[in-house]
């Protein structure tokens, strides 16, 4: 079970990495799962659905 918790962990830092959250990769990891998760969370309530990591961005398109 532990290392389930720790994959969480590293999993939930490089999202908020992702996002440029205003910490610092040693203050992430001093944040225990359930810290991680409320920072994750107010992440996901500022962010618009389609604008993380995972999403398309167009890049060098021409509008008509």
């Amino acid at each position: 079970m532990r290392k389930g918790v720790e994959e969480r962990r590293k999993e939930l830092i490089h999202k908020l990495m992702v996002h440029h959250v205003n910490m610092t990769v040693e203050k992430l990891m001093k944040l225990s799962l359930k810290e991680l998760e409320i920072e994750y969370k107010k992440v996901q309530m500022d962010c618009h659905p389609h604008s993380d990591a995972g999403s398309i961005h167009w890049i060098n398109t021409k509008r008509c």
